[in-house]
């Protein structure tokens, strides 16, 4: 209950503050609309909010999933292969000086204003972090168990997916809970760029016609989905590395999962 009720009252206590204080500056809601009007217009927008909302989700999770996929591929090829290293792994670094907003018309351009450069725009963001996570888990693993594969003479595909590969697991985690705070970026500002549909687009248009409690709402409604996302990404990475506990306080739990902190 307590993990659930302080960023609750942390919340509250923020759209507080808020509301008394563009009461008591008298800010016009076209410029700065207080949150209880944010929040009938979340309840009176709310068919449109969710329908916009869907299509953004459904690009943020297309973009993660083959993002995820191509990022790992991507590791995997540049530990596997030092060759391939040499020569891809500048090519990858010198592509994230490039921003990604300059990228989006082209996008547009080539894919159209479908869900396809929408989705291609999220996989750009979060192919990155999810790559260099992984591949930066690859390369560190423990000398000690290294040493114990060449004495056993395992062949080096063994040595990847067997011991490299499970070492890693925890940095891909990493990667992945970046990603998933990243994502809505992405499918953001390729509504931005060209869209017809969207939480990017909705705000847009809204903000075209001083809509600014419009803007406010589908705003809330992208970061709940961030938030979701978030969470969601951190529980499958503590499945997937149970193994590890974690060590800050507040955070620690013992195997029968009672809380140390």
């Amino acid at each position: 209950m307590r993990t659930v009720l302080r960023p609750l009252l942390t919340a509250a206590g923020l759209l507080a503050l808020w509301e008394l204080a563009v009461r008591a500056s008298g800010v016009p809601p076209y410029i700065l609309p207080p949150p209880s009007r944010v929040l009938a217009t979340l309840w009176q927008a709310g068919p449109l909010l969710a329908e916009h909302g869907l299509i953004t989700l459904i690009e943020i999770l297309l973009g993660m999933a083959i993002g995820a996929v191509l990022g790992a591929a991507a590791a995997l090829s540049l530990a596997l292969l030092p060759p391939l290293r040499r020569w891809l792994e500048p090519v990858l670094v010198a592509s994230q000086a490039i921003p990604v907003f300059a990228l989006a018309p082209l996008l547009v351009l080539w894919l159209g204003y479908g869900i396809g450069s929408k989705v291609a725009m999220a996989v750009l963001i979060i192919f990155f972090p999810v790559a260099t996570a992984f591949f930066d888990g690859l390369r560190r693993t423990d000398p000690g168990w290294l040493e114990l594969a060449r004495v056993m003479d395992a062949k080096p595909l063994r040595v990847l997916f067997e011991i490299r590969v499970p070492a890693a697991l925890p940095a891909l985690g990493s990667g992945l809970r970046v990603a998933a705070a990243v994502a809505p970026i992405g499918a953001v500002i390729g509504e931005w760029v060209g869209a017809s549909r969207g939480l990017g687009y909705l705000m847009l248009h809204a903000n075209a016609r001083l809509r600014v409690d419009l803007v406010f709402a589908a705003l809330s409604v992208l970061a709940l989905l961030a938030l979701a996302l978030f969470r969601l990404t951190d529980r499958l990475v503590a499945r997937l590395v149970y193994w590890q506990r974690e060590t800050l306080p507040g955070s620690v739990h013992d195997p029968e999962g009672r809380s140390l902190a």
